[in-house]
């Protein structure tokens, strides 16, 4: 009878040695390596990594911060990279007419209706003076902006365009974003196409005033995306498991999203986890803030980035004219909406 009770007190602990190797209790997890900017719009990453999202999937995420979505494209041709998360830009498509193989495959910011992140500024004393009073009052001034080929500078051509002028009947400068309230507080610029958090300072600081948001003058803009290497795009069930890990991430977000403000369901949590993982530890100001809209479904606005690539064709900042749904790929968002079902 003690033999029989060792043999199977032998075979529990073997039992469970193999439900523990192989099972909940310590599953073996696949390291994806992601580019991000370390900016508020990469929310749906963060709040993924820090709820647990990832892990769900088997999935470890390794983040690096890069300056721009331009800058990843080589480390994601190269294989150094497996997803990036950023604004698509001249640069960006550049690469891609250069071969570096690469497919948009989700939502990441986009101007839904109140959330536009993305503002036009004007110079408090210029709107005092009366000098601006509407958007044709734009012509001759000095506009901030960060970088040709960029979302902002698209915003900023379609509000021009809406009143008969020009990108060229503004002189544009391009500053670093933090610099656009240092450039409107010493009048080196009379305005910016700026974003959040510098417009609600500059605003907040009594040097400028909010003019129009991006989506008032250009609904539902896709600002950024998230994007897939074509090595890791290949690897189809664990891109598959990353995009249900990301969606739900977008998913939490978007029930933070209140009254044009950080004010819903779980806007509280949703401001820790940005406090925690981007250089913005205001929460206060996280709170003022318009933040970027996005769609639950990870959906890609194809047609407003074909609108952004043909300006900045005509430009002359993209070499070869670029078929936008030929890089965008919603099958894996549509795969991870599928079993996710829909968003309530």
């Amino acid at each position: 009878m003690r033999d029989l009770m060792r043999h199977a007190g032998l075979a529990l602990i073997a039992g469970l040695a193999v439900f523990t190797s192989s099972g909940a209790f310590a599953q073996t997890r696949t390291e994806v390596r992601v580019g991000t900017l370390g900016a508020i719009s990469d929310a749906p990453i963060f709040i993924a990594d820090k709820k647990g999202f990832f892990r769900d999937e088997g999935i470890d995420v390794k983040m690096t911060v890069f300056q721009s979505a331009a800058t990843m494209v080589a480390p994601l041709g190269a294989g150094q990279l497996d997803v990036g998360a950023g604004s698509p830009s001249a640069g960006m498509y550049n690469a891609v007419a250069r071969k570096i193989d690469v497919r948009i495959v989700a939502d990441k910011a986009m101007s839904t209706p109140g959330y536009g992140a993305t503002k036009l500024i004007v110079r408090k004393d210029l709107v005092e003076s009366g000098k601006f009073k509407t958007l044709a009052d734009l012509k001759g001034l000095k506009v901030a902006g960060n970088a040709p080929g960029v979302s902002n500078t698209a915003m900023l051509n379609v509000m021009l365009t809406s009143v008969g002028l020009t990108y060229a009947d503004v002189n544009v400068l391009n500053l670093s974003f933090p610099d656009h309230l240092v450039a409107l507080q010493n009048k080196s610029v009379d305005a910016g196409a700026t974003i959040e958090p510098i417009a609600t300072l500059a605003v907040a600081g009594g040097h400028a005033v909010e003019i129009m948001r991006d989506d008032q003058i250009y609904p539902n803009h896709q600002i950024a995306t998230l994007i897939y290497a074509e090595d890791f795009a290949k690897k189809r069930d664990l891109a598959t498991r990353f995009m249900k890990a990301y969606v739900r991430g977008i998913r939490f977000y978007v029930k933070a999203l209140k009254d044009g403000r950080l004010a819903g369901e779980t806007a509280d949590e949703v401001i820790d986890i940005l406090t925690e993982y981007t250089p913005q530890k205001n929460k206060d100001l996280l709170r003022k803030i318009t933040p970027t809209g996005m769609d639950p479904d990870g959906k890609v606005n194809t047609a407003s980035l074909q609108r952004d690539v043909d300006f900045y064709t005509a430009q002359g900042l993209v070499e070869t004219k670029v078929d936008v749904s030929k890089i965008v790929d919603m099958s894996f968002a549509d795969d991870a909406v599928k079993a996710l079902g829909p968003f309530k």
